[in-house]
């Protein structure tokens, strides 16, 4: 099992946003995490990527406890994530942006950085290399040179896409990657996300158009006021009354999402 949950919950003072989550999640799949505003997605992604430490329960990741661990730590496991807000160095070139994302396989210490080692400028060609061949991957070769504030909206997620990846993740946290997008630019990211699938890079997105959860995802686990209230397949979801209420209330089941 690459990341296990176990029972993990969180409180902020007498809210309760997390409660008691179990989760299993398995090496080479697309699996989703859904559910209503507020359901308590985001704070379990919080959780698992270390900006905020579980009330209660167990992390572990790759058969080791992460739980309470900083989040350059869990980085240096092999779990990256991208956020529902695109968090950029703005005015950083889009080629820079992707080399900061490899900071945590670096080896030159402090000493090798100042006085420009032979190491040293070897590991930095090769950081540009691989930096290089993830803005092809995601389509932003000819933008290497450009300033990210200054890339449309779409673009800025793909580049967040390709720095989250220069880390080399075993576990790739995507949190709402297709909002925002039009539906050429959500098209061509779910593509990618099949493509980052075959690299051998598991994918765990929150995600809000059902139509892309219900096409490329595996299995689906769905939160209701931070509990886990159905898990499975992507039709198996999809016709649980549990989600239909937690969705739609007493509405009708056909307008439940990814039933047209």
């Amino acid at each position: 099992m690459l990341l296990e949950l176990k029972g993990v919950g969180m409180y902020f003072g007498g809210l309760r946003a997390l409660d008691g989550v179990d989760l299993a999640l398995e090496q080479g799949m697309i699996w989703s995490l859904i559910g209503p505003n507020g359901a308590g997605k985001t704070t379990l992604f919080n959780i698992i990527s270390g900006l905020y430490p579980a009330t209660q329960g167990e992390i572990v990741f790759m058969g080791q406890k992460i739980t309470g661990m900083k989040p350059f730590e869990i980085s240096r496991l092999g779990i990256a994530r991208t956020f529902q807000n695109i968090r950029l160095f703005q005015h950083m070139s889009v080629l820079q942006n992707v080399m900061v994302g490899e900071h945590n396989r670096t080896k030159t210490g402090l000493v090798g950085a100042v006085l420009r080692t032979h190491s040293m400028r070897k590991e930095e060609k090769e950081a540009e290399e691989e930096a290089l061949s993830l803005l092809e991957f995601v389509g932003l070769t000819e933008l290497m040179d450009e300033r990210a504030h200054g890339l449309p909206y779409g673009k800025q997620r793909l580049l967040e896409l390709a720095r989250a990846l220069a880390s080399k993740p075993r576990l790739l946290l995507l949190d709402e990657p297709t909002a925002g997008m039009n539906l050429t630019e959500t098209a061509t990211l779910t593509r990618m996300i099949l493509k980052i699938r075959k690299m051998g890079v598991t994918v765990f997105l929150v995600e809000h158009r059902m139509k892309v959860v219900m096409e490329i995802s595996d299995q689906v686990t769905v939160l209701d006021h931070g509990s886990k209230i159905s898990e499975g397949t992507p039709d198996h979801v999809k016709e649980d009354e549990k989600v239909i209420r937690a969705y739609l209330g007493e509405k009708r089941k056909e307008r439940v999402p990814g039933n047209g």
